[in-house]
Protein backbone atom coordinates (compact mmCIF):
# COMPACT_ATOMS: atom_id res chain seq x y z
CA UNK A 1 0.00 0.00 0.00
CA UNK A 2 1.32 3.76 -0.57
CA UNK A 3 0.98 4.65 2.91
CA UNK A 4 3.12 2.09 4.41
CA UNK A 5 6.16 3.60 1.94
CA UNK A 6 5.11 7.03 2.08
CA UNK A 7 4.39 10.23 4.23
CA UNK A 8 3.02 13.25 3.48
CA UNK A 9 4.65 16.53 5.21
CA UNK A 10 2.78 19.73 5.73
CA UNK A 11 4.29 23.12 6.71
CA UNK A 12 2.33 25.98 8.12
CA UNK A 13 2.78 29.52 8.64
CA UNK A 14 -0.09 31.46 9.78
CA UNK A 15 -2.72 29.33 7.61
CA UNK A 16 -6.60 29.15 8.10
CA UNK A 17 -7.98 25.95 9.42
CA UNK A 18 -10.40 25.72 6.78
CA UNK A 19 -7.94 25.48 3.61
CA UNK A 20 -5.28 23.16 5.83
CA UNK A 21 -8.97 20.75 6.50
CA UNK A 22 -9.76 20.76 2.64
CA UNK A 23 -5.97 19.72 1.88
CA UNK A 24 -6.43 17.23 5.21
CA UNK A 25 -9.59 15.41 3.76
CA UNK A 26 -8.17 14.32 0.40
CA UNK A 27 -5.02 12.87 2.19
CA UNK A 28 -6.61 11.32 5.76
CA UNK A 29 -5.13 7.42 4.38
CA UNK A 30 -1.61 8.53 4.67
CA UNK A 31 1.37 8.92 7.42
CA UNK A 32 1.14 13.14 7.82
CA UNK A 33 3.63 14.85 9.63
CA UNK A 34 2.80 18.49 10.24
CA UNK A 35 5.00 21.37 10.84
CA UNK A 36 4.02 25.09 11.79
CA UNK A 37 6.38 27.89 11.90
CA UNK A 38 3.53 29.75 14.01
CA UNK A 39 3.73 28.01 16.85
CA UNK A 40 -0.25 27.92 16.69
CA UNK A 41 -1.74 26.14 19.26
CA UNK A 42 -5.11 26.77 18.49
CA UNK A 43 -4.82 25.61 15.19
CA UNK A 44 -3.18 22.33 16.15
CA UNK A 45 -5.71 21.54 18.53
CA UNK A 46 -8.48 21.59 16.09
CA UNK A 47 -6.72 19.40 13.24
CA UNK A 48 -5.66 16.61 15.78
CA UNK A 49 -9.20 16.75 16.93
CA UNK A 50 -10.55 15.99 12.91
CA UNK A 51 -7.75 14.15 11.75
CA UNK A 52 -5.10 11.66 12.40
CA UNK A 53 -1.68 13.03 12.39
CA UNK A 54 1.49 11.20 12.18
CA UNK A 55 3.59 13.49 14.01
CA UNK A 56 3.22 17.31 15.00
CA UNK A 57 5.67 19.99 15.35
CA UNK A 58 5.26 23.45 16.70
CA UNK A 59 7.80 25.44 16.19
CA UNK A 60 8.69 28.15 18.57
CA UNK A 61 9.62 30.75 15.77
CA UNK A 62 9.25 30.79 12.19
CA UNK A 63 12.45 28.80 10.90
CA UNK A 64 11.53 29.19 7.03
CA UNK A 65 10.54 26.45 4.81
CA UNK A 66 13.94 25.02 4.39
CA UNK A 67 14.70 24.44 7.52
CA UNK A 68 11.18 23.31 8.74
CA UNK A 69 11.66 21.33 5.28
CA UNK A 70 14.69 19.71 6.86
CA UNK A 71 13.23 18.96 10.28
CA UNK A 72 10.21 17.26 8.43
CA UNK A 73 12.95 14.84 6.57
CA UNK A 74 14.67 13.75 9.10
CA UNK A 75 11.72 13.20 10.98
CA UNK A 76 10.26 10.76 8.15
CA UNK A 77 10.49 7.38 8.34
CA UNK A 78 9.02 5.76 5.46
CA UNK A 79 10.68 5.62 2.31
CA UNK A 80 8.85 8.35 0.53
CA UNK A 81 8.03 11.95 1.27
CA UNK A 82 6.00 13.88 -0.50
CA UNK A 83 6.09 17.80 0.21
CA UNK A 84 2.58 19.29 -0.11
CA UNK A 85 1.59 22.84 0.44
CA UNK A 86 -1.48 23.56 2.69
CA UNK A 87 -3.01 25.01 -0.21
CA UNK A 88 -2.75 22.14 -2.78
CA UNK A 89 -5.28 19.42 -3.38
CA UNK A 90 -4.25 15.95 -4.28
CA UNK A 91 -5.86 13.14 -4.38
CA UNK A 92 -4.86 9.24 -3.50
CA UNK A 93 -4.54 8.41 -7.49
CA UNK A 94 -2.87 11.64 -8.27
CA UNK A 95 -0.13 10.39 -5.15
CA UNK A 96 -0.02 6.59 -6.86
CA UNK A 97 0.91 8.79 -10.19
CA UNK A 98 3.70 10.15 -8.46
CA UNK A 99 5.22 7.49 -7.32
CA UNK A 100 5.07 5.68 -10.37
CA UNK A 101 6.55 7.72 -12.01
CA UNK A 102 9.25 8.18 -9.66
CA UNK A 103 10.04 4.13 -9.79
CA UNK A 104 9.22 4.42 -13.57
CA UNK A 105 12.14 6.87 -14.61
CA UNK A 106 15.30 5.59 -13.43
CA UNK A 107 17.54 8.09 -13.46
CA UNK A 108 14.73 10.45 -11.39
CA UNK A 109 15.59 12.23 -8.44
CA UNK A 110 12.32 14.67 -7.93
CA UNK A 111 8.62 14.49 -9.14
CA UNK A 112 6.64 16.74 -9.28
CA UNK A 113 2.55 16.97 -10.30
CA UNK A 114 0.77 19.67 -12.72
CA UNK A 115 -0.75 22.32 -11.57
CA UNK A 116 -4.02 23.87 -12.31
CA UNK A 117 -6.40 26.19 -11.09
CA UNK A 118 -9.81 26.40 -9.08
CA UNK A 119 -11.14 26.98 -12.59
CA UNK A 120 -9.28 24.14 -14.18
CA UNK A 121 -6.48 26.06 -16.24
CA UNK A 122 -3.05 24.74 -16.23
CA UNK A 123 -1.10 26.84 -13.55
CA UNK A 124 2.91 27.43 -13.24
CA UNK A 125 4.97 24.55 -12.12
CA UNK A 126 7.80 23.30 -14.24
CA UNK A 127 10.52 25.39 -15.83
CA UNK A 128 13.82 26.62 -16.44
CA UNK A 129 16.09 27.78 -13.74
CA UNK A 130 15.58 31.87 -13.62
CA UNK A 131 19.62 32.31 -14.76
CA UNK A 132 18.67 30.90 -18.33
CA UNK A 133 15.07 32.25 -19.07
CA UNK A 134 11.97 33.77 -17.75
CA UNK A 135 9.73 31.91 -15.34
CA UNK A 136 6.55 33.01 -16.92
CA UNK A 137 5.55 30.69 -19.31
CA UNK A 138 3.14 27.97 -18.40
CA UNK A 139 3.79 24.13 -19.12
CA UNK A 140 1.26 22.60 -20.95
CA UNK A 141 2.29 19.48 -21.21
CA UNK A 142 0.64 16.71 -22.53
CA UNK A 143 3.30 13.57 -20.88
CA UNK A 144 5.90 13.69 -18.63
CA UNK A 145 8.50 16.00 -19.25
CA UNK A 146 11.91 16.33 -17.37
CA UNK A 147 12.03 20.67 -16.33
CA UNK A 148 15.27 22.64 -14.85
CA UNK A 149 13.75 23.57 -12.11
CA UNK A 150 10.26 22.90 -10.38
CA UNK A 151 8.30 24.60 -7.28
CA UNK A 152 8.60 22.75 -4.08
CA UNK A 153 4.98 23.49 -3.26
CA UNK A 154 4.08 19.48 -4.41
CA UNK A 155 7.26 17.83 -5.21
CA UNK A 156 8.02 13.80 -4.30
CA UNK A 157 11.15 12.08 -3.43
CA UNK A 158 13.25 9.26 -1.63
CA UNK A 159 14.31 10.16 1.78
CA UNK A 160 17.47 8.57 1.53
CA UNK A 161 18.40 10.60 -1.93
CA UNK A 162 17.84 14.01 -0.20
CA UNK A 163 19.77 12.84 2.65
CA UNK A 164 22.79 12.41 0.28
CA UNK A 165 22.34 15.32 -1.54
CA UNK A 166 22.69 17.02 1.58
CA UNK A 167 18.85 18.13 2.57
CA UNK A 168 17.41 21.69 1.90
CA UNK A 169 19.95 24.37 1.94
CA UNK A 170 18.82 26.08 5.13
CA UNK A 171 20.20 29.76 4.15
CA UNK A 172 17.03 30.25 2.10
CA UNK A 173 14.27 31.56 4.20
CA UNK A 174 11.44 30.54 1.47
CA UNK A 175 12.09 32.21 -2.03
CA UNK A 176 14.86 30.28 -4.73
CA UNK A 177 15.21 27.15 -2.10
CA UNK A 178 13.24 25.23 -5.08
CA UNK A 179 15.73 26.28 -8.33
CA UNK A 180 18.84 25.80 -5.67
CA UNK A 181 17.56 22.23 -5.02
CA UNK A 182 16.94 21.68 -8.65
CA UNK A 183 20.64 23.18 -9.71
CA UNK A 184 22.52 20.82 -7.25
CA UNK A 185 20.11 17.46 -8.25
CA UNK A 186 21.10 18.60 -12.20
CA UNK A 187 24.74 18.72 -10.72
CA UNK A 188 24.66 15.35 -9.88
CA UNK A 189 22.90 14.29 -13.35
CA UNK A 190 19.63 13.12 -11.93
CA UNK A 191 16.06 14.45 -13.45
CA UNK A 192 13.54 16.31 -12.43
CA UNK A 193 9.75 15.39 -14.04
CA UNK A 194 6.59 17.04 -13.54
CA UNK A 195 4.16 14.01 -14.49
CA UNK A 196 0.99 14.77 -16.58
CA UNK A 197 -1.03 11.96 -14.94
CA UNK A 198 -0.55 13.56 -11.16
CA UNK A 199 -3.31 16.85 -11.27
CA UNK A 200 -2.97 19.21 -8.18
CA UNK A 201 -4.89 21.84 -7.53
CA UNK A 202 -3.15 24.85 -6.18
CA UNK A 203 -3.35 28.28 -5.39
CA UNK A 204 -0.12 29.92 -5.13
CA UNK A 205 1.80 32.62 -5.25
CA UNK A 206 -0.29 34.34 -1.78
CA UNK A 207 1.60 34.43 1.44
CA UNK A 208 -1.28 33.83 4.35
CA UNK A 209 -0.11 36.60 6.79
CA UNK A 210 -3.03 38.05 7.98
CA UNK A 211 -0.97 41.18 9.22
CA UNK A 212 -0.73 43.62 6.13
CA UNK A 213 2.78 45.32 7.37
CA UNK A 214 4.27 42.19 8.21
CA UNK A 215 2.84 40.47 4.88
CA UNK A 216 4.72 43.41 3.31
CA UNK A 217 7.97 43.17 4.92
CA UNK A 218 8.16 39.03 4.78
CA UNK A 219 7.75 38.81 1.39
CA UNK A 220 10.42 41.60 0.21
CA UNK A 221 12.79 41.03 2.74
CA UNK A 222 12.89 37.65 2.63
CA UNK A 223 12.56 37.47 -1.13
CA UNK A 224 15.34 40.38 -1.87
CA UNK A 225 17.88 38.68 0.74
CA UNK A 226 17.04 34.78 -0.85
CA UNK A 227 17.46 36.38 -4.05
CA UNK A 228 21.07 37.64 -3.64
CA UNK A 229 21.95 34.84 -1.96
CA UNK A 230 21.01 32.48 -4.95
CA UNK A 231 22.51 34.35 -7.32
CA UNK A 232 26.07 34.42 -5.07
CA UNK A 233 26.03 30.41 -4.73
CA UNK A 234 25.79 30.22 -9.05
CA UNK A 235 28.46 33.42 -8.88
CA UNK A 236 26.37 35.23 -10.73
CA UNK A 237 25.20 38.06 -7.83
CA UNK A 238 27.96 41.09 -8.71
CA UNK A 239 24.99 42.68 -11.13
CA UNK A 240 22.41 42.35 -8.76
CA UNK A 241 24.41 43.49 -5.86
CA UNK A 242 25.54 46.32 -7.62
CA UNK A 243 22.01 47.68 -9.12
CA UNK A 244 20.55 47.25 -5.03
CA UNK A 245 23.69 49.34 -3.96
CA UNK A 246 23.49 52.14 -6.06
CA UNK A 247 19.56 52.45 -5.17
CA UNK A 248 19.99 52.18 -1.08
CA UNK A 249 20.95 55.82 -0.41
CA UNK A 250 17.17 56.54 -2.61
CA UNK A 251 15.48 53.74 -0.56
CA UNK A 252 16.74 55.28 2.58
CA UNK A 253 15.47 58.82 1.40
CA UNK A 254 11.95 57.00 0.27
CA UNK A 255 11.51 55.47 3.53
CA UNK A 256 11.98 58.12 5.78
CA UNK A 257 9.86 60.15 3.87
CA UNK A 258 6.81 57.47 3.43
CA UNK A 259 7.08 57.21 7.23
CA UNK A 260 7.16 60.74 7.91
CA UNK A 261 3.82 61.33 5.90
CA UNK A 262 2.43 57.79 7.54
CA UNK A 263 2.56 55.94 4.45
CA UNK A 264 3.74 52.83 6.74
CA UNK A 265 3.53 49.97 4.03
CA UNK A 266 6.03 52.18 1.86
CA UNK A 267 7.94 52.92 4.62
CA UNK A 268 7.95 49.09 5.41
CA UNK A 269 8.67 47.76 1.52
CA UNK A 270 12.07 50.43 1.27
CA UNK A 271 13.15 49.10 4.81
CA UNK A 272 12.64 45.57 4.13
CA UNK A 273 15.14 46.39 0.71
CA UNK A 274 17.61 48.00 2.77
CA UNK A 275 17.76 45.24 5.64
CA UNK A 276 17.75 43.00 3.08
CA UNK A 277 20.47 44.30 1.12
CA UNK A 278 22.66 45.12 4.62
CA UNK A 279 22.41 41.41 5.80
CA UNK A 280 23.69 40.37 2.18
CA UNK A 281 26.17 42.89 2.26
CA UNK A 282 27.62 40.93 5.74
CA UNK A 283 27.81 37.73 4.02
CA UNK A 284 30.11 39.13 1.57
CA UNK A 285 32.54 40.15 4.32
Amino acid sequence: MVNNKLSILIILYEENYQIVNKCLEQIKDHRIIVIDNANDQSLKDKIIKNHKIYKYFLNKKNVGFSKAANQGILECDTEYLLILGADCLITNKDIRQLIFAKEKYENCFLVAPTFFDEEGRYTYNGGPLSENAPKNVVLKNYGDVCVDSILTSTVLFKVSDIKDLGLFDESFFLYFLDEDLCRRIKKINKTIIQVYDAKVTHTHGQLKIKNKLKKMFFRHYYFDYDELYYLFKINLHEKKYNEVKNKISKYIIKMLINLLIMRIDKGIYYLAKILAFQKFKRLLK
